[in-house]
């Protein structure tokens, strides 16, 4: 199977090196902002091309399938030029900063295409685990938390290209929560700029903030995040149930009865685990193992779209799916 990866950042290497270990998988083709980038990551294959158009890449190589690893803002062109040739592709979330997901999905939808979205979350035992409880369990509320520091590449911090962090980062909580609980029809966002601002010059992206829903079901959830710490502190999920809490966080999950706590560690790599359902779903033909198509991440990229303009209207906003 021969793949090309549109991006030669930290989410380009992970996703090469992984695919690097998989069988009867080869990438040919790199295409990255310049070309000196590209050709860089392309050394460590034997037969791949650097490339730093994405339309050049796509005529010069017979791709049966495409990473998208790019920037919030740089999605768009991408995706079309993919969904014309009809290639299959994997994209990284955000899968966008605007309404163009609509139009994508529509046109996804038309031609049938395979895609997966990288909400590696959805892929650990720990969540698995998670919705297991949850069939003898009732959810009363949640709360989220991404809280940590501020990546450190000038586009994040300007909103105009990565959305805020609610869109960039936060959107794995967000997505989690759908995930076990729901869909959500209802947000009320806060959000203020405190420290970052002053601290770092061209930084646009509210630094703190909260979003309160109410889903479908009936729960009320809240999810917090902010960027101004040193390191990452929190970032996770609690599941607040008529049966005690269910903590869940990167490396573990926790179940928490009165004073009985049960901690489950993570045993699985989830972005190994993506990869080889999303490559298997296109040798196959059959997307049933993709856990989040485009089509659904549309729902948690809308989501938080809402949060953005609950934040600066000051005014709760309805969704509908």
């Amino acid at each position: 199977m021969k793949v090309g990866i549109i991006g030669t950042g930290w989410f380009a290497k992970t996703h090469a090196a992984i695919l690097g270990d998989m069988d009867g998988v080869e990438v040919t083709a790199f295409c990255g902002t310049s070309i000196e980038k590209a050709e860089k990551e392309a050394r460590n294959w034997s037969n791949a091309m650097g490339f730093s158009n994405v339309d050049e890449m796509l005529e010069k190589q017979k791709l049966d399938a495409v990473y998208i690893c790019v920037p919030p803002m740089a999605h768009g062109a991408i995706e079309f030029a993919l969904i014309e040739r009809n290639i299959p592709f994997f994209i990284e979330k955000p899968i966008g900063i605007d309404e163009q997901p609509l139009e994508i999905a529509k046109r996804l939808e038309e031609k049938g295409l395979i895609t997966s979205v990288g909400y590696h979350w959805r892929y650990k035992e720990t969540t698995k685990k998670a919705l297991s409880l949850l069939q003898d369990r009732k959810v009363g509320m949640a709360l989220g938390y991404w809280m940590g520091d501020m990546p450190m590449v000038p586009w994040w911090r300007d909103v105009t290209k990565s959305g805020g962090q609610f869109v960039e980062q936060t959107t794995h909580i967000v997505d989690l929560l759908r995930f076990l609980c729901g869909d959500i029809t209802e947000v009320y966002a806060a959000y203020s700029s405190k420290i970052m601002q002053e601290k770092v010059e061209g930084t646009t992206a509210s630094d703190v903030g909260s979003v309160t829903m109410k889903l479908e079901n009936g729960m009320v959830a809240t999810i917090s995040n902010t960027c101004i710490l040193t390191n990452s502190s929190k970032v996770g999920l609690d599941l607040f149930t008529d049966e005690g809490i269910i903590e869940l966080r990167n490396e573990h999950l926790r179940e928490i009865k009165g004073k009985q706590i049960l901690e489950h560690k993570e045993q699985v790599n989830p972005y190994i685990a993506e990869n080889k359902i999303f490559l298997e779903a296109v040798k196959t033909g059959n997307p049933a193992g993709i856990l989040s198509d485009y089509k659904d991440s549309l729902k948690t990229h809308t989501v938080t779209l809402a949060a953005n303009r609950s934040a600066i209207s000051g005014q709760p906003i309805k969704l509908e799916f």
